[in-house]
């Protein structure tokens, strides 16, 4: 017994220990006032705009931004109410684990039964301890002061300011024409063209992107990407997109641990992986060891210290123990600190030699929240008027971070990607006292956002769990009590997700009217996963101005056949107006479901489209095998294998325009011997699907049963990589020619309305040459 609780003990111990937090994440913000001075923002300068100018003057107080606050100061010397919280729930955490004293009776017992790592916690904790105290010549006082050096963190004395606009940035415009470069070279080289005979302008714009699903998409996925770099295809391409772990993939390809080569990624994986992010041991002594330890400590020091208000939760901890497992090299000596900033990117994409990163995430806007806290002031109940309405209220926004920027497409607008992290107000970073802002905030850290599948809602853990407890007695009535509350569960979050600063505050009236009046109260961002609107990043890819032609998905998601993440895009490519999209993309369904969809986006909002898309999926998931198979009886689908998909999987879509408001007809998958219909003169966007699935030329992998490719397994083997390697490649051969033949039909139809306008062009000209100045031979 007393074994059984001193382990218990432990346990808690070092969760306590490593983490200083409770579960309850949202206790250490302090919302106190503070007694020291609120420090002064830089002056306004020249190149401010002027539509933000008017709205801080419009209010008749220019003071706005230098006003005391009622939370809390900006950064200073002082000990923040963030880090006086966390530093006291560290040491009280500490002092409970090196407390434990085993009686003399039990301690041989204790001694044989416990590992040795639990044994020495004590000794590590008391030494990560007495680095956080911040006292002089502590980690933490050093990273601090290494936080308002503008040598090593140049951007702290740059102003940063609001982007209101929905074009894109001006450094990716300037990427993309570099970029054009490389990829003209790189096609003519894939399709065995010379490239004097290949017009830049004929050349599409390809898309790469991955999916979510922990370390099994990004294992995959960097097999995946190496097969199509191999072929010659991923230097064709001009951006990639990932969700959760093909993020992590991105981040460790821009990294010196990867060296933009994938084959280097598998490598440093087979290194790294086969260990648990979580495994004590190993997670304590790097945190307890130089240079490991300010390499991974900088980030939350730097979060808790300059923002008083900051939280420090479960999303960090995860973030933090990712980056001991990812962004470690196997030397930990050789450990570089340049990898830790997202914006260190914009180096490797200076010269357009590499494809442009985008990484996803999502908040989740339910209204309900501040209708609740309105009716507790009047101490009234929710009107059942007031939840119906919040049903149709509640969805998710889609951010998107690239090394140039943090960009929310519902808002129109976004910030320079080292600004993340510092507060803003009225469209402009602060500053503290001193003339100087907060450090860019850590890529650990977003990792930890960006795969954050854990936030979930509670709808979503319920489907997680419903096949396991299936076969339970009395199992019917439950599920059906569940779902009929699956509209409430779906707007429930039981773990906080990652915050930083809200960049909209202060600027209703310059963003669209369709925005949420939440983002111009909310002091933060919560944002989370981006696989819980869709584990494909489809939606920044076909963002206005990126021009996208080709998509290149692969899929690694859990259930593929039941998640049909390429059908969601179906409603909110109609309500955006997106020409060319392939309606009825991915596994094919019954005619009911598109048409829900798409009824779904007909009464939704542009920008709620993407959350709407996804509440009407939940609904359709767990019936969609059984409704397959119906409606083969039926003869809605000829036969069951209509309803397969093979390793590559080719759709087009159509630009022609629609002259009745009738339901659009389905896309059909392009043959692979029937190529031509890529060169139809109103084809669309071209969309080339990988699924992740079983292969006979590789024994004894299946995504759908190998434990270790559970989405939730955190340990890989070098021979379990090597299996799920060779199966994303064998999947990629099965497709390889089909890719490139689809790859040459848009090049070719690009290059055949060039030289049709051309012509037109020149006919035009000809035509008012001869009517203004007649024929020269009269």
């Amino acid at each position: 017994m007393f074994l059984r609780s001193a382990q218990k003990r432990i346990s808690l111990a070092i969760f306590g220990s490593a983490v200083g937090i409770t579960l309850h994440s949202r206790v250490i913000r302090n919302d106190s006032s503070s007694n020291t001075q609120w420090p002064k923002t830089r002056p306004l300068v020249a190149s401010r705009s002027k539509e933000v100018d008017r709205q801080t003057e419009g209010d008749g107080d220019t003071s706005a931004v230098d006003s005391k606050d009622e939370d809390a100061p900006l950064f200073d010397d002082n000990d923040s109410a963030a880090w006086a919280a966390f530093s006291s729930r560290f040491a009280s955490a500490g002092k409970s684990i090196t407390s434990i004293h085993w009686p003399a009776l039990v301690d041989k017992i204790v001694n044989r039964f416990l590992p040795g790592w639990a044994q020495a916690l004590p000794e590590y904790v008391a030494k990560l301890q007495k680095e956080m105290e911040m006292a002089p010549g502590s980690l933490a006082e050093e990273i601090w002061q290494d936080a308002q050096e503008s040598d090593l963190h140049p951007h702290i004395k740059v102003d940063a300011q609001v982007r209101i606009s929905n074009d894109l940035c001006p450094d990716e415009v300037v990427f993309v024409g570099r970029r054009k470069r490389y990829t003209t070279q790189a096609l003519a080289r894939y399709l065995r063209i010379p490239e004097a005979d290949l017009d830049p302008r004929d050349v599409p714009t390809i898309a790469m992107c991955g999916s979510g699903g922990g370390l099994r998409a990004l294992v995959a996925g960097a097999s995946s990407f190496l097969s199509s770099q191999e072929a010659g295809l991923f230097d064709c391409a001009t951006y990639t997109a990932g969700v959760s772990g093909s993020c992590w993939l991105q981040t460790l390809y821009f990294s010196s641990l990867g060296n933009r080569r994938h084959g280097s990624i598998i490598k440093h994986l087979k290194r790294r992986i086969g260990v648990h992010i979580a495994y004590p041991p190993s997670f304590l002594e790097l945190l307890t060891r130089a240079p490991t330890n300010k390499y991974l400590l900088s980030g939350p020091i730097e979060k808790l210290k300059g923002d008083p208000n900051a939280t420090f939760g479960l999303v960090d901890v995860y973030g933090l123990l990712l980056a001991s497992r990812l962004l470690v090299p196997g030397d930990e000596l050789r450990v570089d600190d340049r990898d830790l900033k997202l914006s260190n990117q914009r180096t490797y994409l200076a010269e357009g030699a590499n494809p442009l990163p985008i990484y996803a995430a999502v908040r989740h806007e339910i209204p309900i929240e501040e209708q609740n806290a309105k009716d507790k002031k009047v101490n009234c109940k929710i009107s059942d008027a007031v939840k119906e309405e919040v049903k149709k209220e509640a969805w998710f926004q889609w951010f998107e971070f690239t090394p140039y920027e943090l960009f929310c497409e519902e808002w129109d607008a976004g910030i320079p990607s080292w600004s993340i992290g510092r507060r803003f107000s009225h469209g402009r970073g602060l500053f503290n006292e001193h003339g100087l802002a907060l450090p860019e905030l850590g890529i650990p850290f977003m990792m930890g956002v960006w795969g954050s599948a854990f936030c979930a809602t509670l709808a979503h853990y319920y489907k997680e769990v419903r096949p396991v407890v299936k076969g339970l007695a009395g199992f019917g009535g439950i599920d059906d009590l569940i779902e009929e509350k699956n509209d409430d569960l779906i707007k429930v979050h039981p773990i906080d997700p990652g915050s930083i600063p809200n960049y909209a505050l202060g600027l209703e009236g310059l963003l669209p009217s369709t925005c949420p009046r939440s983002i111009f109260k909310d002091k933060y961002l919560e944002l989370m996963d981006a696989g819980m609107s869709n584990n494909l990043p489809l939606y920044p890819l076909l963002r206005k101005g990126r021009d996208v032609d080709i998509i290149v998905c692969f899929d690694a998601s859990a259930d593929i056949k039941q998640e049909n993440w390429l059908s969601a895009v179906d409603g909110y490519a109609k309500q955006r107006g997106i020409k060319g999209w392939p309606i009825g993309a991915g596994w094919p369904k019954v005619k009911d479901d598109t048409k829900k969809e798409l009824d779904v986006a007909d009464a939704a909002t542009a920008q709620q489209v993407a959350g709407k898309i996804a509440d009407a999926r939940e609904e359709q998931r767990d019936n969609s095998q059984n409704k397959t198979q119906e409606a083969v009886d039926k003869g809605m689908i000829q036969n069951q294998n209509e309803s397969d998909l093979g390793y590559c999987n080719v759709w087009v879509g159509t630009t022609m325009e629609r002259k009745s408001e009738t339901e659009p007809p389905q896309s059909k998958r392009v043959d692979p011997d029937a190529d031509w219909k890529l060169l139809a003169p109103d084809a669309g966007i071209t969309v080339v699907y990988f699924p992740f699935l079983p292969n006979p030329k590789v024994e004894g992998v299946d995504p759908n049963i190998s434990p270790y490719l559970s989405t939730w397994n955190f340990v890989y083997t070098p021979e379990e990589i090597d299996k799920v390697v060779a199966l994303a490649r064998a999947n990629f051969e099965a497709g390889k020619d089909q890719t490139k033949r689809t790859v040459r039909a848009v090049y070719e139809r690009k290059k055949a309305r060039r030289i049709e306008a051309e012509g037109k062009d020149k006919w035009r000209r000809w035509r008012n040459h001869w009517r203004e100045h007649g024929d020269h031979f009269q």
